[in-house]
């Protein structure tokens, strides 16, 4: 019996869309005003989903203190109140959009969760964007 149990925390970070390898209008006409030279911020809401076996011991399929720290430790800690673009090494040459931020979300979580478990993560850019990335 596999069970989704799922946490959703959220926060707050600066970023600019931009390709270096384009000219500025090319940034511009693809990014909009997500390439404004001095960054925009979103408030993200994150939800991370993991798909597993209920433990007969506990009831539980991960326990979700733990995942909670894990998320906290990963992604809280790592992006709140940041400049994706110049505070972070995930960022440094890679393009912050939402589908690379869950990416790397996902994958830093990844590396200390078990195989055992299917992970999700979706990551709220806006109230009608979002993206999920399964690995």
């Amino acid at each position: 019996m596999k069970v989704t149990i799922c946490r959703k925390e959220h926060f707050n970070a600066a970023h600019r869309l931009h390709n270096p390898a384009w000219s500025d209008e090319e940034n511009a006409a693809v990014f909009g005003l997500c390439n404004n030279p001095n960054y925009h911020g979103h408030n993200y809401e994150l939800i991370v989903k993991l798909t597993g076996d209920v433990e007969e011991d506990t009831g539980y399929v991960y326990d979700m203190k733990k995942l909670s720290t894990l998320v906290q430790e990963e992604v809280i800690q790592r992006f709140d109140h940041r400049n994706l673009n110049l505070d972070t090494k995930e960022f440094k040459h890679l393009n912050p959009t939402a589908e690379n931020i869950a990416i790397v979300i996902w994958e830093k979580l990844r590396e200390r969760i078990s195989r055992d478990y299917d992970l999700a993560v979706t990551l709220y850019e806006t109230e009608r964007n979002f993206v999920e990335y399964n690995g």
